[in-house]
């Protein structure tokens, strides 16, 4: 039978795996991931800071081999991994991750490039940074509690006395179990003005501390581009997200990317923007440069196609499609003076914070105060020596208990005594007397000092103030990281970037498309299909709309980047788009969305229309120009001037002229009446437009008819003004049968 074991504690499993679940999740909360208010380091942080400061490596001392501190590190307070550990304390030596280094690396310790690049710790060597000094310089003047390391053989700080806000300086990063921080790093200067602020003004709030503490200060001098209400957000919850950006110049046309922001790779971001330019996203960009060095730490060339290339928009388009822009949570949790980790506002934290503070400085003055007493004590001791030489020396060469006489003898503590046994002959002098009365009355001086500070809490304040002023003045910048608004970066289509390269679009009568490169190239005279010629020709730029209309009233989208070279005789359109059976084409259109453009039926219909309400985004199209029984689609025309004439000639010979601006405007439709047919007349195809023009000022209309014309400038072309929707006046004998009307100038 099995030995019984009446001594072991039973417990349900769910009750056990909860405590256990719990004492792990409260020891990762307390003990590793989150930073302590009080110093703003987490607990390995802290261990690796004190080691070393043990170790002597202060800010002028002789580096040592970071295998050293590691060794120190996890043999006496840090019974973890060495990799770790290292790894803590190579992030503490970075100046791209650190807003203020701790620590003073020699050696390969990483590149922004890749931050674990650095190499093993055997090789590099370290030694505290003069900042770390505002975190350990009041250590031993018995401002903070010391605790048991690990196994009790040693002693480590609880906390280190910080001078500063060191929490908001550096910020950290860090995972527990059901919570997170991200606290940003920010500017030492801003900071202290902020806490002066605050000693001033107990009750001030958020935007009052946001005037001294604009917004975080990262290590890269990248832009800031939140807005002020979402940094607002931050300061006045503790949670909200931080926008950076690159910053960049044109140089000789080409882009030049001098900052990045923080924690951004630039073999990354090159990466990111070569893998674009192979999937043919980024036409205009023709070449990618690292030129970064040591005079320019980040200096990388996005060479272009051409100068004519928008550089904002391109920007913008990268900005939201590479790590050239980056978003940084921000939730600022942590642990408070009460041992409880929470998510605090920036007046919280800084309040806080300053109670520590005085807590500290009080401790400080206190330790001092009992150091100084002592002294005095002591002091008073030597003096009574001095008074009486000859007496003490006899009692010393004769008594059996030196120590014992003298302090029966003038009645002086233990203290006293074996301070007046350990004076040298030497200091027996006369002068030396004087030193010790000089040092009394200096004691006795910054005793009633450090009493009067200690009894005034506005005396303590100004006490602060003047420390975190000197703190600021010794290790503050300016600001790195610039605060900028600027409007969200938006991944833009390759139309919308594209260089504006000049084009002419020629369509033929059967339907054949194609472009020619610039506006030199005439049309009438290119080479067609047997049987086909010249219909219509559009001039523009590459990265405008270009549209299609149909005989049956449907427009269609085409890119004119897309169509085939003018060197051949081009493409069918019903190739590239499913038109209506029986249908043809009768006219192009290219520029902006906005434009306005005249579509009209020779029924005598018509209205304007935006170029944008036109574009069709599949192959059939889509119906805008609604036409009467007969009817036919004219050629549409783009509206050059809001004070054109619309000008409407019919097959019999009438000529009416009016303003373009009487038409309405529609995105579909039939439009409004131009000139007045009867709709029998043109079902029968008895009466009908046969031409419109839009004749700006300045411009002059000829009307031909065969061999003849007759040229109308304004004078002679307001005969022919009327009322919108009329009838018309005839043209003279021999002009009456018109085959189309024509503008020139």
């Amino acid at each position: 039978m099995g030995a019984r074991h009446d001594d072991v504690e039973r417990i349900p499993l769910r009750d056990y795996a909860e405590r256990a679940y719990l004492n792990y999740a409260m020891y990762v909360i307390l003990d590793r991931a989150l930073p302590h208010l009080a110093d703003g380091l987490k607990p390995v942080q802290r261990r690796i800071i004190y080691a070393m400061h043990q170790l002597g490596l202060t800010p002028n001392a002789k580096p040592k081999k970071s295998a050293r501190t590691v060794g120190d590190v996890i043999g006496k307070f840090h019974p973890h991994g060495d990799a770790a550990a290292y790894e803590a304390m190579v992030l503490m030596a970075q100046p791209f991750s650190y807003r203020y280094p701790l620590i003073e690396g020699q050696g390969n310790w990483g590149s922004p490039d890749d931050p674990k690049s650095f190499a093993a710790m055997r090789y590099t060597e370290a030694r505290l940074s003069p900042f770390a000094e505002l975190l350990l310089a009041e250590l031993d003047q018995g401002t903070v509690d010391f605790k048991p390391n690990f196994d009790g053989t040693l002693e480590e700080p609880a906390l280190l006395p910080a001078q500063v806000p060191h929490v908001l300086l550096n910020g950290t990063t860090g995972i527990a179990v059901g919570m997170a921080t991200d606290i940003p790093p920010h500017n030492l200067r801003e900071v202290v003005d902020a806490c002066i602020h605050l000693l001033h003004h107990p009750d001030a709030d958020v935007d009052a501390l946001m005037a001294q503490l604009p917004g975080p200060d990262y290590p890269t001098e990248a832009e800031i581009v939140s807005s002020p209400e979402e940094l607002r957000e931050i300061y006045a919850t503790g949670r909200g997200a931080v926008r950076m950006r690159a910053r960049w110049v044109r140089e000789e046309g080409d882009i030049v990317v001098t900052a990045l922001p923080y924690q951004a790779s630039p073999a990354r971001i090159l990466e990111q923007i070569a893998a674009q330019m192979q999937a043919k996203k980024l036409p205009w960009v023709a070449d990618l440069r690292d030129e970064s060095d040591h005079e320019n730490p980040v200096r990388l060339v996005i060479a272009l196609r051409s100068s004519r290339v928008d550089a904002e928009a391109l920007m913008g388009h990268l900005f939201a499609t590479t790590d050239l822009e980056r978003t940084y949570r921000v939730n600022l949790n942590v642990i408070g003076l009460d041992g409880r980790p929470g998510v605090r506002t920036l007046p919280q934290l800084l309040g806080e914070w300053l109670d520590y503070r005085r807590a500290t400085v009080r401790r400080r003055l206190r330790h001092r105060l009992e150091r100084v007493a002592a002294r005095l004590h002591v002091l008073e001791g030597l003096a009574v020596a001095y008074l009486n030489v000859d007496e003490v020396i006899a009692v010393v060469r004769g008594a059996d208990d030196p120590k014992g006489e003298l302090q029966a003898r003038f009645q002086l503590s233990e203290a006293q005594a074996e301070a007046i046994l350990e004076l040298r002959l030497r200091q027996l002098a006369r002068l030396e007397e004087i030193r010790i009365r000089r040092e009394q009355e200096r004691l006795l001086a910054e005793r009633r000092e450090l009493a009067a500070i200690l009894e005034s809490d506005r005396r303590l304040d100004r006490l602060v103030e003047e420390e975190l002023r000197a703190a600021a003045e010794r290790h503050g910048d300016a600001r790195r990281s610039p605060l900028v608004v600027r409007p969200p970066a938006a991944a833009l289509s390759e139309r919308d970037l594209a260089p504006a390269e000049p084009i002419t679009v020629v369509l033929s009568e059967k339907g054949w498309i194609r472009a020619a490169k610039g506006h030199e190239v005439e049309p009438e005279k290119l080479s067609y299909r047997a049987g086909d010629r010249f219909l219509a020709a559009v001039r523009g730029r590459t990265n405008q709309q270009l549209v299609v209309v149909d005989s049956t009233g449907r427009s269609y989208s085409l890119d004119p980047r897309d169509l085939p070279s003018a060197r051949g005789q081009g493409e069918p359109l019903t190739g590239r788009l499913a038109a209506p059976s029986g249908a043809s084409f009768v006219g192009l259109l290219l520029g902006e969305p906005d434009d306005e453009v005249l579509l009209a039926s020779d029924a005598g219909y018509g209205f304007r229309a935006r170029l944008g309400d036109l574009a069709s985004r599949n192959r059939s199209g889509k119906a805008v120009l609604a036409l009467p029984a007969g009817a036919r689609v004219l050629p549409p025309r783009p509206v050059t001037s809001p004070e054109a004439l619309v000008v409407a000639a019919s097959n019999e010979g009438r000529l009416l002229a009016f303003p373009v601006a009487e038409l309405p405007r529609l995105a579909r439709g039939k439009g409004g009446r131009i000139l007045a047919i009867p709709a029998a007349r043109v079902r029968d195809r008895e009466e009908f437009v046969v031409d419109l023009a839009l004749v700006a000022p300045g411009q002059t209309l000829v009307v031909r008819a065969g061999r003849r014309h007759l040229s109308l400038g304004e004078g002679e072309l307001a005969h022919y003004r009327g009322e919108r929707g009329r009838r018309g006046l005839k043209l003279p004998r021999g002009l009456q049968r018109l085959d189309g009307l024509e503008v020139r100038g």
